[in-house]
């Protein structure tokens, strides 16, 4: 097991002269010096506090920390969904800083994909719709076999009409699952994608997410569960806003033991 205290191999891999503009082609996503604050003088929070951070392409990044760390706040901002006080930030190869709603709606359309926590179906929707929806919004027809497929893949074969109030909240996380598998993007943000999942579920869909590295996508995954976490390449811990560790080749028990040390 390699345990890094600090981001110094990220820095070195970011100081490049060209650095300020470039995106680094090695990496999916770059946070340089990303500071997120909220409200103002006395009220005022600091969610990301000068994050300076890199994901390896075709790689699968665990995020964890105690609550009110930061790590949800990093994804959305990986996401477009919000903006950085000051900093900057390049996904899948565009500056997004100061890109507009309408550029970042393509790039969710296009290059990022989602799992939320929350699920975000569309209740008048089957599930057989709300897995083709995204994909059809940015331009592509998945056939409806492969949306088929994509809905046994998670276990819900028989399950393709049936819409999200039919549906356990476990059923709905698979469904979203499958609305993300399907649309390949080049990165796919998870939010506790094995949160509503039972053990056997969460495996499932671990292995799906492997398999998804494996054929060049790469994830960022926020979670609170060590097993889960323990798939991923290698483990961010963050703290007050800031990056505390990382751990790469960790089992669930090392994983378990810093987090708890980090929480303690």
């Amino acid at each position: 097991m390699n345990t890094f205290t600090d981001t110094a191999p990220f820095r070195d891999a970011l100081s490049g002269p060209d650095s300020d503009t470039n995106p680094d082609p090695c990496f999916a996503v770059e946070l340089r010096h990303v500071t997120r604050t909220y409200g103002a003088r006395e009220i005022r929070v600091v969610a990301l506090d000068d994050v300076t951070i890199a994901f390896p392409a075709k790689s699968w990044t665990a995020v964890m920390g105690p609550s009110g760390s930061g790590k949800s706040t990093l994804l959305n901002i990986v996401g477009g969904l919000e903006r950085v006080t000051t900093g900057q930030v390049l996904v899948a190869g565009q500056d997004i800083t100061d890109a507009s709603e309408s550029q970042l709606t393509s790039l969710r359309r296009s290059d990022v994909g989602f799992i939320f926590q929350n699920f975000n179906l569309i209740g008048s929707l089957s599930a057989e719709q709300n897995v083709a929806m995204p994909s059809r919004l940015a331009g592509r027809r998945p056939t409806r076999r492969d949306v088929q497929a994509a809905l046994a893949e998670v276990g819900l074969g028989e399950r393709i009409h049936h819409r999200p109030r039919e549906l356990s909240g476990g059923q709905q996380q698979r469904v979203a699952i499958a609305r993300a598998l399907i649309a390949k993007p080049k990165v796919l943000l998870a939010d506790e994608p094995t949160g509503a999942l039972d053990s056997k579920a969460a495996r499932t869909v671990l292995g799906l997410m492997r398999a998804l590295v494996d054929s060049g996508q790469t994830i960022v995954m926020v979670t609170h569960d060590p097993i889960a976490a323990a798939y991923s390449d290698q483990v961010l811990f963050v703290s007050d806003g800031r990056i505390a560790d990382q751990m790469t080749g960790a089992s669930a028990l090392e994983i378990a033991d810093r987090l708890a040390r980090l929480e303690g």
